[in-house]
């Protein structure tokens, strides 16, 4: 997957959670952000990695954004990787 892709479901993913009325406060707590800087943060990888690793926490949260969003399943995490580069591929 090719980094600009990983971004798109990053983006896409903060989007569907953001519309979400119940997991946005999750996630906002999670995050420690504030609605008011996601403007800011939201071209950051890191933070679009911290978006897609918040997803993939559950499988009900990953069926439901793939399926609406029309991605293969791995798709959020394969973009996750993209984004956090080599320090989050820890094989050992």
């Amino acid at each position: 997957m090719k980094r600009e892709q990983a971004e798109v479901i990053a983006l896409q993913a903060l989007g569907w959670l953001a519309a979400n009325d119940e997991l946005w406060p999750v996630f906002l707590g999670s995050s420690g952000a504030a609605a008011e800087d996601l403007r800011d943060r939201a071209g950051e990888a890191e933070f679009q990695a911290s978006v897609l690793e918040f997803l993939t926490m559950d499988d009900g949260w990953v069926t439901a954004f793939c399926d609406g969003a029309g991605y293969e399943y791995d798709a959020p995490h394969t973009a996750m990787l993209v984004l956090a580069g080599p320090s989050r591929m820890n094989w050992t």
